[in-house]
């Protein structure tokens, strides 16, 4: 077939995001991704090639793609685990999570990060997120690109994600 698993996906999500434009009570406009695990690597993927979505928040798994797969110092490491569909096909020399960050640019986006996830280390994430970071200020859009750490594991935390997505989509906050 010639087509990965996110082959798939994008044309899901291609196709909700087409349905939900077409629904009078949604502003098509404000349509934005957040993902947690599996949830938080598609919103990286997906938005990057999907334009209708207007911001990405990846949670829990913004990493270093390529050392994450391959690396045999790390329990976490794929290399490790029981996941056969993890190492994507040539990823490792073409894109890591920085690069596909880069094509949601200028949109906003925005990564969560737990100091107790397991799946990766912060400087890692500190790492591939600094190159990302530059690119928006390159762009003289560095207010659109943020970073969250929290004291937790691998989880939405919903704190700075929450007015990140007030701030770039217009998100009213409710009030008590």
């Amino acid at each position: 077939m010639k087509a990965s698993l996110f082959s798939f996906i994008i044309a899901q999500h291609d196709q909700t995001l087409r349905w939900l434009e077409s629904l009078p009570f949604v502003d098509g406009a404000r349509m934005g991704f957040y993902g947690l695990s599996y949830g938080g690597e598609t919103a990286v993927r997906v938005p990057a090639v999907l334009e209708k979505y207007a911001l990405s928040i990846c949670s829990g798994d913004f990493n270093n793609w390529t050392r994450k797969v391959a690396a045999t110092d790390e329990r976490f490491s794929f290399m490790y685990t029981i996941e056969w569909e993890m190492p994507y096909f040539n990823l490792g020399s073409t894109f890591d999570y920085s690069e596909m960050a880069y094509l949601i640019a200028p949109r906003p986006f925005m990564v969560e990060r737990g100091h107790h996830d397991l799946v990766g280390r912060d400087r890692w994430v500190a790492y591939e997120y600094a190159k990302v970071k530059w690119l928006y200020a390159q762009l003289a859009i560095p207010d659109r690109t943020e970073i969250e750490y929290f004291n937790g594991g691998h989880a939405i935390n919903g704190q700075a994600t929450f007015e990140f997505l007030h701030k770039h989509l217009n998100w009213p906050k409710l009030s008590n």
